[in-house]
């Protein structure tokens, strides 16, 4: 199995910062791509930011010039620096993880990080 632990969300006030981290552990083969989405209350899950491990970055327009990933590749693990938060940043985090295993890709969520921007 894999497991996807992220860390790092928090309350923080409008123009704060903060990053979010995810770790993948388990049964990791070769990843992918890992990346960062999130689900504001009565909406629906949208991507804000992926990373192929080859190094092509893709974010949401709504986060370009704020937000950063990056990865610590010998720790499985990918980072969501956060800066000028919004507080329609106020959402659910979640870490995916694309893995592959021979010619077949796999997807893993992580259990969620609230992060909540105040006015």
């Amino acid at each position: 199995q894999v497991q996807l632990v992220e860390s790092g969300g928090g309350l923080v006030q409008a123009g704060g910062s903060l990053r979010l981290s995810c770790a993948a552990s388990g049964r990791i083969f070769t990843i992918n791509s890992m990346g960062w989405y999130r689900q504001a209350p009565g909406k629906q899950r949208e991507l804000v930011a992926t990373l192929t491990w080859r190094g092509r970055t893709n974010y949401a327009d709504s986060v370009k010039g704020r937000f950063t990933i990056f990865r610590d590749s010998a720790r499985n693990t990918v980072y969501l620096r956060m800066n000028s938060l919004k507080p329609e940043d106020t959402a659910v985090y979640y870490c995916n993880a694309v893995l592959e295993r021979g010619t077949s890709l796999y997807g893993y969520w992580g259990q969620g990080t609230q992060v909540t921007v105040s006015s």
